[in-house]
């Protein structure tokens, strides 16, 4: 289900003098979710405490021209865990998907893919995390108590069944979810994939409905891993191609383009 919980979010933000962080703060303060503000220029620092998507969040912030990247994610209780996916299938989706453990009982995922069909898309947390053969080798849906597909709301239903993200006329997929039977510390190491098609929550008439919902295809995938809390990642630049902080903003998570010598390539909306 869609979560309307605060979370708080950490920007790295481009900031040279206190006009740039009164502009930020006015573009932030007063927006519907948006429930605290706090701005550090000398860190170039922004942590935010929203019920929007970092995506809406990130817009707000650049929205004054001034780049943002987020780099960690927490609750407002004790730290249980964070993870975060990189996404990527065929020649133009991507994204970023996190995983932010709120509660024992309550995780909440925010994400953004780019490139995909406008409409309903199946999204699922597979058991393996194995991309040797792309999104093919990612196993079966994640069923540890070994039920039926069903619907994110539904008692029988696979714990990685996370029902429909809805992609806009510009491709763009931005979401923020809830769940009660995700846990961080259980989908670290597997895999996400995002599905061709609409995922029918296990009330079609379809053979795969109770097997995997048909929804068709899997269009992007990638592996789950452990990413940084509030105030848990002070990256400046990434050793091992020597792309800074902001140099990586415009780049492609890997692959083509990565190279700081090709400077054409498209945002990588970290």
């Amino acid at each position: 289900m869609d979560s309307e919980r605060q979370a708080k979010l950490e920007f790295a933000v481009q900031m040279t003098c206190e006009s740039c962080a009164v502009k930020v703060r006015a573009a932030l303060e007063g927006q519907p979710g948006v429930k605290s503000v706090s701005i550090d220029v000398g860190k170039e620092e922004v942590l935010v405490e929203s019920a929007l998507t970092s995506a809406e969040v990130q817009a707000l912030i650049e929205s004054t021209g001034r780049r943002a990247v987020l780099k960690g994610i927490g609750g407002s209780e004790r730290d249980l865990g964070a993870a975060v996916v990189m996404l990527a299938g065929g020649e133009k989706i991507q994204g970023v998907v996190r995983f932010l453990q709120l509660t024992e009982g309550r995780c909440l995922i925010d994400g953004t893919i780019d490139g995909l069909e406008p409409g309903p898309h199946g999204l699922h947390v597979h058991a393996l995390g194995d991309l040797t053969q792309d999104c093919l080798s990612c196993g079966e849906h994640y069923n540890p108590f070994g039920r039926q597909h069903g619907g994110p709301g539904d008692s029988e239903r696979h714990v990685g069944d996370l029902g429909n993200i809805m992609a806009g006329p510009d491709g763009r997929a931005s979401f923020r979810l809830e769940d009660s039977q995700l846990k961080v510390w259980n989908v670290i190491g597997r895999s996400l994939v995002v599905d061709a098609g609409e995922d029918d929550l296990g009330q079609g008439g379809h053979p795969l409905s109770k097997q995997t919902g048909n929804s068709g295809e899997r269009l992007a995938c990638g592996i789950i891993a452990r990413s940084a809390g509030l105030f848990e990642n002070p990256k400046q630049i990434c050793a091992c191609d020597g792309i800074t902080l902001w140099e990586e903003r415009d780049r492609p998570i890997a692959g083509k383009g990565r190279s700081k010598s090709n400077t054409e390539t498209p945002a990588a909306h970290l």
